[in-house]
């Protein structure tokens, strides 16, 4: 167990360290390398995870990342940065076979190994293992009470809050070991009951929902799938050029002058673009192989499309659910031995994480205020400033908890934090000279 220095302040903790942390711990690491030891930022990160993982249970082997290489930890704040997947490939010795792929889109299990390289490389202080448990205001600085592996209070001007997403499950429904999150999958899978139906429900209607259709359907050659969605049919993703610009860093300066009427439209435009949407690639791979069960008169995928399921019931070592078709009112009972939810997200609880200093920071319906810079907005003096990276899609859009914009974003975190510890030293130096 590591024991956190208490004379230690350093200017940044960071509370997380998935791709958005790591990446502000690049951003800081070449921030600091053109300047001299005493205007360096300092900065020490807390994960709760016992080490860098990036979305392991959906590591589905073949899936490939939704968006360009490029826009990777780094390469869009600093085309020259050592930690671009450019690098990493040319570091790992694969960098021409790469280029022989002809696609910007590497596989899932290429690119967490990459962030778990950049992880392993970057100079940043980690404490894996560790949980954030309590976050004061003490005079000069925030102390945040960790508790794991690390324990003590960690001492800072700023606190940077990453804590990602929750998995969330349908209204109703508890997770066990047959019911759970497709976020869970391969664990889940690889600790599932023996089979007794050779059946599965998968419910969702996205990206991640096709996708456990199709691992289902392949790896398990005697199943049966059924795919269960209130959409009539799953809808192609926007991927046009034009449509992804939602996703530039431009577009979170638009997205954030808007006012909430235009905000609310350009959500509803380009929900496409991310969510409740599938690669055409894989509905046509999906069609085409209930197709081909069809004329062969051996059905094992089955697409419920303007169906919900109205129960989930798990007795007796198999789950019953309920699937009613919309349409026509007809309930479908399935004796089945698995449910999976790919049912998306919820923010993670940033008033947990920050517990009494919540009280000190302005709330609205929708989420927290965020100046442009990602600043939470105090009600009351704090000692520093809070960041938050993701659960601001509200006031800075759809890349605000995607991959798409993190490397710009945390270059614009640090850019903030330096300023104001520039302006610490100049109020510093000044009080020394009054005295």
């Amino acid at each position: 167990m590591t024991e956190v220095a208490t004379d230690e302040i350093v200017d940044v903790a960071g509370i997380g360290f998935g791709p958005s942390n790591l990446a502000l711990a690049i951003a800081l690491e070449e921030h600091n390398q053109s300047l001299p030891p005493a205007q360096r930022l300092t900065a020490r990160f807390v994960e709760a995870k016992e080490r860098f993982a990036w979305h392991p249970g959906m590591l589905l082997p073949g899936a490939t990342m939704q968006i360009s290489f490029l826009k990777d930890l780094a390469t869009q704040r600093n085309a020259r940065s050592r930690y671009s997947f450019l690098n990493y490939l040319q570091e790992h010795e694969r960098l021409t076979d790469f280029i022989n792929l002809q696609t910007f889109r590497p596989t899932r299990l290429e690119f967490q190994d990459y962030l778990r390289w950049a992880a392993r490389t970057v100079s940043a202080a980690v404490d894996y293992g560790t949980t954030a448990v309590e976050v004061t205001a003490a005079g000069e600085c925030f102390e945040i009470r960790l508790e794991g592996r690390a324990s003590g209070v960690l001492r800072a001007r700023n606190i940077v809050v990453a804590v990602g997403l929750s998995a969330r499950l349908p209204e109703g429904v508890t997770a066990s070991a047959r019911v759970f999150h497709s976020h869970h999958l391969l664990p889940q899978l690889e600790a599932l009951p023996p089979l007794r139906h050779n059946r599965f429900v998968v419910i969702g209607a996205g990206q991640s929902a096709a996708e456990v259709v199709g691992h289902l359907h392949q790896g398990y050659q005697d199943a049966c799938v059924h795919a269960v969605f209130g959409k009539y049919g799953l809808s192609p993703a926007t991927d046009s050029p034009y449509a992804n610009r939602i996703f530039d860093p431009a577009a979170v300066d638009d997205f954030y002058a808007a006012s909430p009427e235009l905000r609310r439209q350009l959500m509803s435009y380009h929900r496409g673009t991310n969510y409740s949407a599938v690669e055409p690639g894989l509905i046509d791979q999906l069609y085409a192989h209930e197709y081909a069960e069809r004329v062969a008169g051996n059905r094992r995928l089955f697409m419920h499309g303007a169906s919900t399921v109205a129960m989930v019931e798990e007795s007796n070592g198999e789950v019953r659910v309920d699937v009613t078709h919309g349409p026509t009112g007809l309930t479908e009972t399935l004796q089945c031995d698995a449910v999976v939810c790919a049912t998306g997200f919820r923010p993670g609880d940033v008033r947990a994480v920050l517990g009494e200093v919540a009280a000190s920071v302005a709330f609205e319906a929708e989420g927290a205020q965020v100046t442009r810079d990602y600043r939470l907005v105090p009600t009351a003096p704090l000692p520093g400033d809070i960041y938050l990276q993701g659960s601001v899609e509200h006031t800075h859009g759809l890349s605000s908890s995607l991959l798409s914009n993190i490397a710009v974003r945390t270059g614009e975190i640090v850019r903030s934090v330096a300023r104001s510890a520039a302006a610490a030293r100049v109020d510093r130096s000044g009080d020394r000279a009054g005295r």
